[in-house]
């Protein structure tokens, strides 16, 4: 099943979620607008805001808050993109050269900054602390994240505790959050933790996928060149097993993360396929889905529970 039709019990609420977005996206700063006109111009799938939207309907919430919380993190999300290409000098990203390739890295960080302030003004407007204590963990506990895996960063010692424990801060965390805001909206108490553990499954299968594709995608296909990982020194799954298991082509891969770079790729490449250290990382990756579908367990069976269990399998099975 394809995504679309996946997430059409909450179509129309996307389509309010995409002009919320436009609206608040505005700025008299000239260079604010011209950079999230290009931001807008790349929509992704986004995934946390129909999560979010999934959550409200499977517990039967249709308040307007919905709309304003899902735009939020949106925004939070686009803000950690922003700023994570500049750390990690990407150009490409959805097929198309980063902001900050586009306008300087100044200018990117300045507009994640912008995007951060408005998801919090946004987040007042809802006036319910529990929603803002749900988002502020969040948003602190992702940039905590993104700092271990910085440290992380061209050390081939990285294993795969650290390695899992950073994914889950980094990106799972928004998913997590996104999924729980339904139960909080919704006042189902007892539905928060089911609905953020099946988040924090999802968004820990997702990147495991987007670790995997970077050494079997194809770069038309996943919007971003081949080997970013690697070339940023970066210790993913596919790298850990393989030098697990990789024998003396082990010290290889471990040159390979500390060196950064794409001149190894080729061996590299070779190296974790001849390992199948790619199937052990979809196979992982399969475990996160099978778990975020029996966490569903208690939500009562609708459409939108039906496309939730959908988006944990499409999670894994994605190709981009």
């Amino acid at each position: 099943m394809g995504l679309v039709s996946m997430l059409a019990p909450v179509a129309d609420d996307m389509r309010r979620v995409d002009e919320l977005i436009d609206r608040r996206l505005e700025s008299d700063v000239a260079l604010v607008r011209e950079v999230a006109r290009y931001i807008v111009a790349s929509r992704g799938k986004r995934l946390r805001p129909a999560l979010l939207l999934l959550a409200c309907g499977a517990l039967a919430y249709r308040g307007e808050a919905r709309f304003g919380l899902a735009a939020v993190v949106e925004f939070i999300h686009t803000a950690t993109l922003l700023h994570d290409d500049v750390v990690d000098e990407s150009e490409l990203r959805r097929g198309q050269h980063t902001a900050n390739a586009a306008f300087g890295n100044a200018a990117a960080v300045l507009v994640g900054d912008f995007l951060y302030s408005r998801a919090f003004q946004m987040m007042v407007e809802a006036d319910d602390m529990r929603v803002m204590r749900v988002l502020a963990d969040a948003t602190n506990t992702i940039a905590g994240g993104e700092v271990m895996q910085l440290m992380g960063s061209h050390d081939p010692e990285v294993d795969e505790a650290r390695y899992l424990e950073v994914i889950r801060r980094k990106t799972a965390k928004l998913f997590e959050a996104s999924a729980r805001l339904g139960a909080v909206l919704a006042r189902k108490d007892g539905l928060e933790e089911p609905l953020a553990t099946y988040g924090r499954h999802v968004g820990t299968a997702f990147q495991l996928i987007d670790d995997v594709l970077d050494y079997s995608g194809e770069a038309a296909t996943i919007g971003k060149s081949l080997g970013d990982d690697l070339a940023e020194g970066k210790p993913t799954l596919p790298l850990i097993h393989a030098m697990r298991t990789a024998g003396p082509r082990a010290d290889l891969i471990r040159q390979a993360i500390r060196d950064g770079g794409r001149g190894d790729f080729p061996a590299v490449l070779e190296a974790i396929r001849g390992c199948g250290s790619l199937d052990y990382a979809r196979a992982a990756a399969q475990r996160e889905a099978q778990a975020a579908q029996r966490a569903l367990a208690p939500l009562p069976a609708s459409e939108f529970k039906e496309s939730l269990l959908k988006l944990a399998s499409f999670s894994v099975e994605r190709q981009s």
